[in-house]
């Protein structure tokens, strides 16, 4: 089972529970190793956007060494991305661009084995061990999301979250910006709309996300009262990272740098 706190990462949300994830584009198993040790809730990989194959998805998932749940933003909504996901060893998956019930609805349905739904079985990690306790655990815990980003799935709001068996629905802000044509300048039709999103899924009993671009933002959605946020990204992470070293080393006179001891040439002979 996919753990979280003792208790799948479903079942967490189930339950109310609230969640912060680190989100990751770049591609690098080896930085998610790195995230583990931090012992974030979860982390999401972007297979959408990012630079995810099916190999460095699977040593991702290996990278966290079963410490952290790892769900995958797909590619896209067919069930071979959900498949391919949810073959590697995720414990969930959250599916871009959904602006109909029925579409969420087949997400669910790909996300889950029969007589559930119409998952197929294979996959390394499924087969190598008890496949039949795999495919019982999976159809129980499996966390399955899907993404309102768009205007027309904001409409669609109500229906989307009344699917049954989803577990939650994450708003896309970026995109959800450029769809009202508010990107980049602030604009309270975004905020209007994430509202709109938030209450339809409190009125649906379904856990709601949303996007957040650092741990501030995070923390402050996370006290409005959503589900899930964005408490970092690796892109972010690392290009502040290696922005504010170089702007650190500038900081230090040229005077001050000028006193270390040279180096001394060595003398031919």
């Amino acid at each position: 089972m996919f753990v979280f706190n003792g208790r799948s990462l479903r079942q967490h949300l189930h339950e109310g529970g609230q969640f912060g994830a680190f989100w990751f584009s770049l591609g690098s198993p080896a930085l998610i190793e790195l995230a583990t040790a931090a012992r974030p809730d979860a982390i999401v990989i972007d297979a959408q956007h990012g630079l995810w194959d099916r190999h460095s998805l699977e040593n991702a998932v290996a990278a966290t060494g079963g410490k952290v749940p790892l769900l995958v933003r797909t590619m896209d909504s067919s069930k071979g991305a959900i498949s391919t996901a949810l073959d590697a060893g995720a414990a969930g998956v959250i599916v871009p661009l959904i602006e109909t019930a029925e579409e969420a609805r087949r997400t669910v349905e790909a996300a889950r084995f029969p007589p559930h739904g119409v998952r197929s079985g294979g996959g390394v990690r499924p087969l190598a061990g008890d496949f039949a306790a795999y495919v019982a655990d999976a159809n129980a815990h499996t966390l399955v999301g899907v993404m309102i980003e768009t205007v027309a799935g904001v409409a669609q709001a109500e229906a989307i979250a009344s699917v049954e068996g989803l577990d939650l629905v994450l708003i896309g802000t970026g995109d959800l910006a450029i769809s009202l044509g508010t990107f980049p300048a602030a604009d309270p039709r975004h905020e209007e709309a994430c509202q709109a999103v938030l209450a339809a899924c409190r009125k649906a009993g379904v856990a709601c996300g949303i996007f957040t671009p650092h741990a501030e933002a995070a923390a402050r959605r996370a006290a409005e009262g959503y589900n899930m946020t964005v408490v970092a990204n690796d892109i972010d992470v690392v290009a502040r990272g290696f922005a504010n070293a170089q702007a650190s080393f500038r900081a230090v006179p040229d005077a001050a740098r000028s006193q270390q001891p040279k180096a001394k040439r060595a003398t031919r002979r």
